[in-house]
């Protein structure tokens, strides 16, 4: 095998296990990046190389995240356009300044969120919210509308009574009564995305824990809501890279490929594995990557 094939079989590999890692953890750049430094492509380039070629891991993780994503139309068209505007802003970002300084703080980031995953808890109820009924029809609740809205005429503690599924919709809920702070979550989205077309490595542990800690759901739902908002970030940023980054195309096509399927194979493993031990993966994968990118930064 010659040595292009090779390096194209590695990258296929790195590929694979990055877009698995970030569909399950948000981890992707744990694996690729360094693949790409490894193979002797310079910072800068392997950073713009590596965000093109994420557009395929995201490509891969929303279409396996699709079941989750039911349902959660309302919150995705809340955040979508912060999540672009910051994958934009933070490709704008790299190109035009250097990231030595940037680069200090993101191990700091990554921590934080890593220990916001681990440490987790039950969002508390929303102020006087009944107890959940075990059969909300035989109580004469009405069947909620798409995404859980409540149906005309129905109190707003009908919502409250509904089953596990319709949960994501309290935020919609909230969004109406004034109860949450949907603004403050699109800001975060927005700064998240920023950080995510700039650097990215660990954007989807930072996004994670933030979607986890403010929408009662799931950590499958959060993690399929965290692949749409991230894929599309990466996307806006990568055509700011494709006009005028070092993008190595050599790199981009076989990384791509892996991303694609690594992506693809993410979201059912999500889906079957266990909540808890599922987080301390994501955690402690997110601390070991900030403990290597702060040994980089400060050393």
């Amino acid at each position: 095998m010659s040595d292009t094939a090779l390096r194209a079989f590695e990258l296929v590999l790195a590929g694979i296990g990055g877009g698995l890692a970030g569909s399950v953890a948000g981890l992707a750049s744990l694996v690729s990046y360094p693949a790409l430094l490894a193979l002797g492509i310079p910072a800068l380039s392997a950073n713009v190389t590596n965000t093109v070629g994420l557009v395929f891991s995201g490509a891969g993780s929303i279409w396996g995240s699709r079941p989750e994503l039911a349902g959660q139309r309302r919150l995705a068209r809340l955040l979508v356009v912060p999540a672009a505007a910051g994958g934009l802003a933070g490709g704008a970002l790299l190109l035009a300044t250097p990231s030595g300084q940037f680069t200090r703080i993101v191990p700091w980031l990554i921590g934080s969120a890593s220990l916001a995953v681990l440490l987790r808890r039950q969002p508390a109820p929303l102020a006087g919210a009944p107890p959940a009924l075990p059969n909300p029809a035989a109580a004469g609740v009405a069947a909620p509308l798409e995404d859980g809205a409540p149906p005309t005429g129905a109190p707003a503690a009908a919502i409250f009574a509904a089953p596990p599924p319709t949960a994501p919709c309290l935020f919609a809920l909230s969004i109406a009564t004034g109860q949450g702070r949907p603004r403050l979550l699109a800001v975060g989205v927005f700064a998240i995305a920023l950080y995510g077309g700039y650097f990215g490595a660990a954007a989807g542990v930072v996004l994670l824990a933030v979607l986890l800690a403010v929408i009662p759901q799931s950590m499958a739902r959060s993690n399929a809501m965290k692949n749409l908002l991230l894929g599309l970030a990466n996307t806006v940023a990568a055509a700011a890279f494709v006009a005028f980054g070092p993008v190595r195309w050599s790199a981009v096509l076989p990384l791509g490929a892996g991303f694609l399927i690594g992506g693809r194979i993410g979201p059912p493993v999500v889906r079957r594995a266990p909540a808890a031990p599922l987080r301390v993966l994501i955690a402690f994968g997110g601390l070991a990557l900030a403990l290597h990118l702060g040994l980089d930064a400060y050393s």
